[in-house]
C-alpha cells in the first residue's frame, strides 16, 4: 500500500522539489499541498494522508501550532516529519514534545527525505538521531524540571529507555542487553506506555526532561 503524503511549505519552489521527488517512488503517492499551518490542518482532514511533512516558520499558522492540531485530531492516523532550515530550533523541540516523529533539515539530500518518509510511515522516529539529541539536549537543559515518572519504570525499563535516547532501534537494544529482538519490542512499548508517549521522539524528551540522560552524556 502506497504511502499517502501531504507536504506543507509556504514556498512553491519546496514544494514543488519535494513534491517531483516523491512522486517517483512507487511506494509514495503525494495527496496534497499547502502553504500554511492553517491550510494544513484542513488539508490533512480532507486528503487523510499517513505522513505531513511540515514546515516549521509560515506565516498565517506555524508548524508547530499545525501540527498540534493535527496529532491532536482523534479522526486522523497521521504521522508528522518536520522540515527546517536551521540545525538547532526551539520549535522542533516543541514539535517533538507535542508528537512529531521527527525532524529533516532541507539542506539534506532528497535521498534522505525519501527515507525519511518510508521510517516515519513505518512507525518509527528520529532517523537522524544525532542531530535529534542534540536539539533535544540543548532545550531540555533549558527546561523547567517536571515531576519524574522514572518511579514507574522497572530497572531493566530504565535501561530501555536509555538506550533509546541513545538513538538504538530494537534490534540494537537487544544487543546491548542480550535479549532477544521480540523482548526488547516489548519493554520498547511498555516504556511508551506509562510514560505516555506515541514514539521514540517523545520518549526521548521525557527521557531528558526526568534526568534519566543529561545533555552531553
Amino acid at each position: 500500500m502506497d504511502t499517502r503524503v501531504l507536504i506543507v511549505d509556504d514556498q512553491t519552489m519546496v514544494r514543488q522539489s519535494f513534491r517531483a521527488v516523491l512522486a517517483a517512488q512507487p511506494d509514495i503517492t503525494v495527496v496534497g499541498e499547502a502553504s500554511n499551518g492553517a491550510d494544513a490542518v484542513h488539508a490533512a482532514i480532507r486528503d487523510r494522508p499517513d505522513v505531513v511533512l511540515m514546515d516549521v516558520r509560515m506565516p498565517i499558522m506555524d508548524g508547530l501550532e499545525a501540527a498540534r492540531q493535527i496529532l491532536a485530531d482523534p479522526s486522523l492516523d497521521v504521522r508528522v516529519l518536520m522540515l527546517t532550515t536551521f540545525d538547532i530550533d526551539e520549535y522542533v523541540y516543541g514539535a517533538l514534545r507535542v508528537g512529531a516523529s521527527g525532524f529533516l533539515l532541507k539542506d539534506a539530500p532528497l535521498e534522505d527525505l525519501v527515507n525519511a518518509v518510508r521510517v516515519v510511515a513505518a512507525g518509527n522516529a528520529l532517523y537522524a538521531p544525532a542531530v535529534t539529541r542534540r536539539l533535544v539536549a540543548e532545550f531540555a537543559a533549558r527546561k523547567p524540571s517536571v515531576p519524574s515518572r522514572a518511579d514507574q519504570l522497572t530497572a531493566q525499563e530504565l535501561k530501555v529507555l536509555r538506550l533509546v535516547a541513545r538513538g538504538l532501534s530494537n534490534s540494537e537494544i537487544a544487543s546491548a542487553l542480550v535479549i532477544v529482538e521480540q523482548t526488547a519490542k516489548t519493554h520498547v512499548s511498555r516504556v511508551f506506555a506509562k510514560l505516555g508517549v506515541r514514539d521514540r521522539a517523545q520518549a526521548i524528551v521525557a527521557a531528558y526532561e526526568m534526568g534519566i540522560v543529561v545533555p552531553g552524556e
